[in-house]
């Protein structure tokens, strides 16, 4: 096997891996908030990557510490709209953050490309049967819209910064420590209680991870720190377009460990909006100059 299979292997087990995350999620959401698995999957991972933060350049951290707050933020919206909806929704709709980078130029007075008009209306024609399927729209949808709209916005930064980076894993070590840290704010300002109830809120938190260490386990180690060194690895490998096509079927990852993890069903219709979805994603991306490292993105 040369080293351009190689890289193309490794990237469909990115994909495959990446698709059990909406699952594994959306089970921790009956007992954790979004941002208790927020935190607790991202402080693992951070853990794991800190040795890339030993005599980081300064830039790198500062780079880092900037995409660390839009990607928690990302992770919020995505987070708290699985918990209102299906998993295998949630993931297709997330999916249009690869359209949102050509419209972000759009508004930059470019005029779009053929193929950006041709992707987006195959993704409206995937929304549309898509939530027919499944029912109208609803609030978790509008949150995974957001979601994929600020996932947009954190490619499109990242890889203005990037260009700049002196040791990539660094940056990326950092943003994943930034997302911990914003969590952690977020929760003591908003979720911790305060007095008398503080003990008995802690206990409860206390023998909830216990119970699910393994999920946390997953999602950090394998899906976050682990999936992110292998994604870079494979794209090292391969051409722009081959990764582009192969991170567009993770909705469609998402949509069978769905079925298999929860017992999330789509219909015939909701396989046609999944596949106009998806066909939108590979035309947006495909003969496209370049993939911006900023792909290191953990879903």
């Amino acid at each position: 096997m040369n080293q351009q299979l190689r890289g193309i292997f490794a990237l469909v087990i990115v994909v495959l891996v990446w698709g059990t995350t909406f699952p594994a999620m959306k089970d921790l959401t009956t007992t954790f908030s979004p941002v208790w698995i927020i935190l607790t999957r991202f402080a693992i991972a951070a853990v794991l990557l800190s040795p890339f933060l030993w005599r980081a350049r300064r830039s790198d951290l500062q780079s880092g510490m900037l995409l660390g707050v839009v990607l928690f933020f990302c992770y919020l919206f995505q987070v708290e709209g699985l918990a209102l909806t299906s998993s295998n929704r949630n993931a297709f709709i997330c999916g249009l953050n690869v359209l949102v980078v050509p419209l972000l130029g759009i508004l930059g007075g470019r005029l779009p490309e053929r193929r950006i008009v041709v992707a987006l209306a195959l993704a409206v024609a995937g929304l549309t049967a898509l939530c027919w399927d499944g029912g109208a729209w609803g609030r978790g949808d509008t949150l995974a819209l957001f979601a994929a709209l600020t996932f947009g916005v954190y490619i499109k930064l990242m890889e203005v910064r990037t260009r700049t980076a002196v040791r990539l894993m660094s940056v990326t070590a950092a943003q994943i420590a930034t997302v911990g840290v914003c969590a952690a704010a977020w929760l003591l300002a908003r979720e911790v209680p305060a007095g008398a109830g503080a003990a008995g809120y802690w206990n409860g938190i206390g023998h909830d991870l216990a119970h699910y260490w393994l999920n946390f386990a997953y999602l950090g180690v394998l899906c976050t720190a682990t999936i992110i060194s292998m994604q870079a690895w494979g794209q090292a490998r391969t051409t722009a377009n081959e990764a582009a096509v192969i991170y567009s079927f993770e909705p469609g990852a998402a949509a069978c460990f769905g079925y298999v993890w929860l017992g999330e069903a789509m219909t015939g219709r909701g396989w046609l909006g999944a596949t106009l979805l998806i066909s939108g994603m590979i035309v947006s991306q495909w003969n496209t100059e370049s993939r911006p490292a900023a792909a290191l993105v953990p879903e």
